[in-house]
């Protein structure tokens, strides 16, 4: 069973957003559900520190052994931090996702965006 902490704000897409310790600052990345549907990562394709998105825009790219999916903001916002320990160690979004494995750290362009993501409850009943 897919681990779901409850903290969380989550996507149709199976990402989540992880509160960064500051206003309107959120990790992201893809949930456990996720990760374990895609199988071994092998390589995350991220933007560059400063980019721009709007939600829903594509933002990188996730590898698996036996398919590529594309990531996208849950958000619109700026990029702010990369994880760059994904180049060399792209097992730890498998091993895990909500920890080391997050991928980016967005300053939100708008709060109301929140509101349209799920909690952990409602994401649960989406995976099961």
């Amino acid at each position: 069973m897919s681990e779901i902490p409850q903290d969380l704000l989550y996507t149709e897409d199976h990402e989540y957003l992880k509160p960064a310790g500051e206003p309107g600052v959120m990790y992201i990345g893809v949930t456990d559900y996720a990760q374990g549907e895609l199988g071994d990562i092998v390589f995350v394709e991220l933007p560059k520190v400063g980019a721009t998105f709007k939600q829903r825009d594509v933002f990188g790219t996730i590898e698996a052994v036996k398919a590529v999916s594309e990531l996208y903001a849950p958000v619109g916002g700026e990029v702010l931090e990369i994880n760059a320990r994904l180049d060399g160690e792209p097992a730890l979004v498998n091993s895990a996702p909500y920890t080391d494995g997050w991928m980016i750290k967005l300053r939100l362009s708008d709060q109301a965006e929140l509101t349209g993501l799920m909690d952990a409850a409602t994401y649960k009943g989406k995976v099961g």
